[in-house]
């Protein structure tokens, strides 16, 4: 028999397709959503590198599997990675799973269109241009444009790049010759894509000038006005300001009237990275944090992050339609990227927007607010909690300090000896699955940890548990 008759193929038979995709969705909806989302279940069941190699079986090789075989695969899949829906997940960004925005994947996955032209993708064309209304009216524009892209990153680089065309339209035929040396401004706290795109688009990493963050991680306007002072000293041609709503460590907001002002000064297209920070313009109780933003000429806005509207949605928004001419306007969007095929990323937010309405959404983000809240207050209340700052938003930055420790605040070793709880901690909740919380270092700061409440599943049961965990993995210490 050919190899080609003995392979397993669905090809022509839509009774075995099916039955496989019903299998296939009952693995996810038990393994993935269920479990995945349950307290009674872990977060992670780790695995070292090696030995997660053979348990997945990972080698391609020339015979196909049976459709159990397959099956398998797939729980072994689901079963050996991290549940980012789970509510003991407190590590990244972006937590939780809501159904709508999930439904509106799987319907997505299935269409497998891109979105570029209206011949193709004519829903969500009309999707995409709805949606990006909505944000924009949310930052406080009347008009504008907008282009959903794959991440944070790539919008705030397409944002520099449209500053640099604004100020230079040649560059775009003629390139960096007939450039005189830039300079773009930033805060110490800004995401490091700024660098990332400031190479990227040939300014080089020198051309960003980073200006100085206060003691909660905000610019320093006055910062600010003395670095594109020394800029111009020098030579170079300040051109765009990237400020901050919601940094990723402290989630700190940037004080956008008061860089509004600068940049209106000096004549400085003004970018916002809100990627982490911009659901909060949802909160009428909250979207203070944001004042001024209507001032930008362009935002970066992720509702795949606090909105959880699921990986990946990254919308970069634009004030001024003006700049659209030197691509096509029409209902073909493809001309507005650096891709040619682009995947859809507005109907997973439209649909759970759809579901929630505005009154939804903005439930979920102050109830993330009155969560970190809890949480912060609870700490107070516990020996062994030490809080690098009161937080603004919903990153609560703490260090656990461990029963030998406490007390110890003078001794000439506490602070080398504190940074090293917790990596500890952390191996050892990961490795038994409990729970995820990140850390890093910040400044002059020793290791602490930074838990994200984000996920619109927790409860304050979720906050005692996350506090006596922390308590019981740090005992011995």
């Amino acid at each position: 028999m050919a190899d080609s008759e003995a392979l397993p193929s669905l090809a022509g038979d839509p009774v075995a397709v099916e039955a496989l995709l019903r299998a296939v969705f009952g693995v996810v909806v038990d393994e993935a959503i269920q479990k995945g989302t349950s307290v009674s279940q872990k977060v992670c069941e780790w695995k070292e590198p090696e030995e997660l190699k053979q348990l997945l079986d990972l080698e391609l090789r020339s015979q196909g599997e049976s459709q159990k075989q397959i099956l398998e695969r797939c729980r072994a899949v689901i079963r050996y990675s991290v549940k980012t829906g789970h509510p003991r997940f407190f590590n990244q960004l972006f937590s939780g799973l809501d159904p709508h925005a999930l439904a509106g994947r799987i319907i997505t996955e299935s269409l497998n269109t891109s979105q570029y032209t209206y011949e193709i993708a004519p829903v969500f064309v009309l999707m995409e241009e709805e949606v990006l209304r909505k944000l924009r009216a949310l930052v406080g524009w009347s008009s504008g444009d907008g282009i959903f892209c794959p991440g944070g990153s790539i919008s705030n680089m397409y944002a520099v790049n449209l500053a640099r065309y604004q100020r230079y339209p040649d560059c775009k035929q003629r390139g960096l010759r007939t450039l005189p040396p830039l300079a773009l401004f930033t805060s110490k706290e800004c995401h490091y894509s700024i660098q990332k795109g400031a190479a990227f688009l040939g300014l080089g990493t020198d051309s960003v000038r980073v200006v100085k963050a206060d003691e909660r991680g905000k610019m320093v306007p006055e910062d600010l006005e003395r670095q594109i002072g020394m800029a111009e000293a020098e030579g170079a041609v300040p051109f765009l300001v990237s400020a901050t709503s919601g940094t990723t460590v402290l989630g700190a907001f940037d004080p956008l009237e008061a860089i509004a002002d600068v940049c209106q000064r000096h004549g400085l297209w003004l970018h916002v990275d809100a990627a982490w920070g911009g659901s909060v313009l949802l909160s009428q109780t909250h979207r203070h944090l944001l004042d001024g933003i209507q001032r930008a000429d362009s935002v970066a806005w992720n509702p795949h992050k606090l909105l959880a509207a699921g990986l990946q949605c990254s919308a970069l928004l634009l004030q001024d339609t003006s700049q659209d001419k030197f691509y096509d306007v029409a209902l073909d969007t493809g001309d507005k990227v650096v891709q040619c095929g682009r995947r859809v990323d507005c109907l997973k937010l439209w649909l759970m927007w759809k579901a929630q309405g505005d009154q939804g959404l903005e439930r979920r983000i102050d109830q993330a607010f009155v969560l970190a809240r809890y949480l912060v207050e609870e700490m107070k209340k516990r020996e062994g909690f030490e809080l690098v700052m009161e937080p603004e938003f919903v990153n609560v930055c703490f260090w656990f300090v461990p029963p030998s420790l406490r007390g110890k605040q003078e001794s000439p070793d506490y602070h080398e000896r504190l940074s090293k709880v917790a990596p500890v901690l952390k191996e050892r909740m990961v490795k038994e699955g409990s729970m995820m919380i990140g850390y890093q270092p910040h400044g002059t700061r020793g290791n602490f940890f930074r838990v994200v409440v984000a996920n619109s599943a927790l409860t304050c049961a979720d906050m005692d548990f996350l506090l006596n965990e922390l308590e019981r993995l740090g005992q011995d210490l």
